[in-house]
């Protein structure tokens, strides 16, 4: 992670004013942006949020009333494992249902998923549990996840879209995404996956004729895929783009990973042409819910009623070309949090924006590893936890139980938090002692993570603290 320079990247009064776009701010009626007033105050977590009070946002050209918070489905709950059961957990569904029905109950109305999410089962479950409502009550977002090359060809993709029609059970798509466009190889695989085949065509006529309400695509990785899309926006003319957008990620994309484009760019560039941005990592997968703890007593001191969540999610929809905030909610009491961050939003004002810029570069001090724990990383072929180590690591950086100096007087203290946490949080077999370098993993990472030297390097650390037993 390249820290040089950090606190020569501030953001003046000049900067937000000219971000947000005080002419873009007028026409959207939201010039509560810049507002110095009296905040809401976010519900206590578990209170009951009010069922009527939900901001929405519009969609241009379809004129879909959205909700600013999003139901991403891709961390979905799961049942308890029996004593002696093996493989991977099983959806909740009946939880699942219970989130969805609360979630349409209060307003929240865009749910988002693809076939590639929770080992490919998260469309049939979201698809369960949506139809138990009457269609006209909530908008489907889903994704042509054709990743593996043996999808590429033309009739495996339009199997694929199919197929999801098949699980959401529905006969048109609300929201159809090209998932993560600029990974890999960046333009070359982009052109096999969605030109050389003529898919994208295909999803053109099928926008044309209905069953693709808005089409659009998830953006990580090589800017120059971006930029090419937007250049053919007169052609495409997308409807949406999907992109990584928090405060973190605002300023310091590029310097937590070379490879990644800071938000405030793809942001611009999406505005300036009226392009809606749905936003995805809000949270970076829960590293800005869980962030080190200076940073949440810096948080707590500013504002003690609002959550640490709660900052993230209302700088995220504060920006009045972000059509919806999506976020992966499969505990109730998360769930309500968020509502109440977007029941009604209460947009960040001028003071806020420049201290979550400073509390962005405050975060850039600690070494985390940016895993957002999107899984697709996974299955391993060696059977190791990947997501759970790497967020392990981070959690005790977090609450300062990494040190490398034994004389540190908190050492054994932070030493037994690290290895007993480490036991607890991973079996054994799936730890990083069993990683052999094969780096399966690292070519799926949006965030760029070289994996295998991560795992290495935690378990040398975990070998250091075992020896000074």
């Amino acid at each position: 992670m390249n820290r040089n320079n950090i606190d020569d990247k501030r953001f003046s009064r000049r900067d937000f004013l000219k971000t947000l776009g005080l002419a873009g701010i007028a026409s959207a009626g939201i010039s509560s942006c810049l507002d110095n007033g009296k905040k809401n105050v976010v519900p206590a977590s578990g209170e009951e949020p009010s069922k009527d009070s939900m901001t929405y946002r519009v969609t241009p050209n379809t004129g879909d009333k959205v909700s600013l918070l999003g139901f991403g489905m891709m961390r979905l709950p799961t049942l308890e494992k029996g004593e002696g059961q093996k493989g991977d957990a099983e959806i909740d569904q009946e939880a699942v249902n219970q989130l969805v029905d609360y979630a349409l109950e209060h307003g929240v109305n865009y749910f988002d998923t693809s076939p590639a999410y929770c080992k490919g089962f998260s469309e049939r479950s979201t698809g369960i549990a949506l139809a138990r409502h009457p269609r006209d009550k909530y908008f489907i977002a889903t994704k042509l996840s054709n990743f593996a090359p043996a999808t590429w060809e033309r009739e495996n993709s339009i199997a694929m879209y199919r197929n999801s029609l098949k699980e959401l059970q529905t006969d048109y798509i609300d929201y159809m995404l090209l998932h993560a466009i600029g990974m890999g190889n960046g333009m070359e695989e982009f052109e096999n996956r969605y030109i050389n085949n003529g898919i994208l065509d295909f999803l053109l006529e099928e926008r044309k004729a209905g069953r693709i309400r808005n089409l659009g695509f998830s953006y990580h990785g090589d800017v120059s895929v971006f930029d090419y899309l937007l250049s053919r926006n007169d052609e495409y003319k997308w409807d949406f783009v999907q992109i990584q957008l928090n405060y973190l990620d605002w300023k310091y994309a590029k310097d937590i990973n070379p490879r990644n484009t800071d938000a405030e760019y793809l942001y611009n560039e999406l505005h300036k042409r009226g392009i809606p941005a749905v936003i995805m990592e809000p949270l970076l997968g829960g590293r800005l819910s869980n962030v080190p703890d200076p940073i949440v007593a810096r948080l707590k001191q500013r504002e003690p009623e609002l959550s640490v969540a709660s900052w993230a999610f209302r700088f995220a929809g504060s920006f009045p070309g972000v059509l919806t905030v999506l976020s992966g909610m499969n505990r109730m009491e998360h769930l309500q949090d968020n509502i109440g961050s977007f029941a009604p939003l209460s947009p960040l004002s001028e003071e806020d924006f420049n201290f979550l810029q400073k509390t962005a570069t405050l975060m850039m001090k600690f070494d985390t590893i940016p895993c957002n724990d999107c899984k697709y990383c996974m299955p391993c072929p060696y059977g190791i936890d990947i997501p759970a180590i790497l967020l392990h690591y981070n959690k005790c950086i977090n609450e300062g139980n990494v040190s490398e100096n034994s004389q540190d007087p908190d050492y054994r203290k932070a030493r037994r938090a690290f290895l007993v946490g480490y036991d607890r949080s991973v079996p054994k077999l799936r730890q990083a002692s069993h990683c052999i370098g094969c780096n399966q993993c690292s070519p799926h990472c949006p965030q760029g993570i070289h994996i295998p030297e991560e795992l290495h390097r935690i378990d040398n650390y975990v070998e250091q603290l075992k020896r000074e037993a």
